[in-house]
């Protein structure tokens, strides 16, 4: 118990103090990878993305690898969020609790930004050809309990992006740990408890792009006498870190009666490319037994970020159980972002 009380100040006090770190944003559109920050999994997007601390399903394969760790049943999911401008989003996952060792999880997180035209200088309506941007994060993700009230997980991902010809990847591992304590449980049970979670997002090599279109042919003496107009050369791009994402936060169930729950979460961000941020997000659960669980959701995003769009979140879910330990749970969530309108997020997850 003393363990745990340490462990849960230095978390406080650690969570207390990312207010004070906030600072002007002088990195903001300084990183690659973009789609790293948009948020997967529509009951942890319906809550404001404060999820760190209360997942336990594979949405942890974006919010906090350690939530998976809590996972009691094998499990498949798919998200699909259309995003701005007909961009195109999705979540795949599938992870297996195995007794005594632990869960294993694989994950896939993808964004199709369509077909645009070709433009040039001297064909400014098109040239008539067409090229896409895709960009792909595929990871393989562990998570195990130490201890009843002591989880951790890992990720290791492997990033990919590619943009007419050229392409870049890299390699990014996500850590995580969740804690389950005592404190503020309104029944006594350790398990409605206060969590905290913590989690390190996106930390790996940059995003370098290379291709054929890099390729040009230069005349290197253009005032000398010999055939040099054709030498080959090549531009060199930079490379670009990926949006490293630092996520505390707590949660706790202030109302847990017969069939009821209700649940409140805040997470304080820090990233690499702008400003600290605070997530809220609450959840009310309601329990018909041999009919389904209900959830109704909300919270918001982004709170205290300078010049955000962000704004308001909320959603719904329904957990129907099978035979056994089977359950199939449907989940949707609409996010405002502000002048860019209401975005939505599709999910389902088969539990087995």
């Amino acid at each position: 118990m003393k363990s745990i009380k340490i462990i849960v100040l230095f978390a406080l006090a650690l969570f207390s103090s990312m207010p004070l770190l906030a600072q002007e944003p002088i990195r903001v559109g300084t990183t690659a990878g973009e789609f790293l920050t948009v948020g997967y999994g529509s009951a942890g997007v319906s809550m404001g993305d404060a999820y760190v601390s209360v997942v336990n399903d594979l949405s942890g394969v974006y919010f906090n690898p350690a939530g998976l760790a809590f996972m009691d049943y094998s499990e498949a999911m798919f998200t699909y969020q259309p995003w701005l401008v007909d961009i195109q989003t999705f979540l795949a996952a599938a992870g297996v609790v195995l007794p005594r060792v632990g869960t294993i999880g694989i994950s896939a997180i993808g964004v199709n930004y369509g077909e645009m035209d070709v433009t040039t200088v001297e064909d400014q309506d098109g040239t008539g050809e067409t090229f896409s941007v895709k960009d792909y994060a595929f990871a393989l993700t562990y998570g195990r309990k130490l201890a009843q009230w002591f989880g951790f997980g890992a990720s290791a991902k492997y990033i990919t992006s590619s943009i007419w010809h050229e392409s870049a990847s890299a390699f990014a591992f996500d850590l995580g740990v969740i804690i389950n304590t005592p404190f503020f449980s309104p029944n006594g049970d350790a398990a409605n408890g206060m969590n905290i979670g913590m989690s390190l997002s996106n930390y790996g090599t940059p995003l370098k792009y290379d291709g054929l279109d890099l390729l040009r042919s230069y005349d290197i003496m253009p005032e000398g006498s010999g055939n040099y107009q054709d030498t080959k050369v090549k531009f060199m791009t930079d490379g670009w870190e990926l949006p490293l994402i630092f996520r505390i936060g707590a949660s706790f169930t202030p109302l847990v009666v017969q069939n009821h729950q209700v649940t409140l979460a805040v997470d304080a961000l820090h990233v690499n490319n702008n400003n600290e941020c605070i997530n809220l997000g609450a959840e009310y659960m309601l329990y018909a037994p041999g009919v389904a669980r209900f959830y109704l959701r909300g919270g918001y995003r982004a709170l205290f970020l300078q010049d955000s769009e962000f704004g308001l979140t909320y959603g719904a879910g329904i957990e129907r159980q099978y035979f056994g330990n089977k359950s199939l749970k449907l989940d949707f969530a609409y996010r405002d972002i502000g002048i860019l309108g209401m975005i939505p997020s599709f999910g389902v997850t088969m539990r087995f």
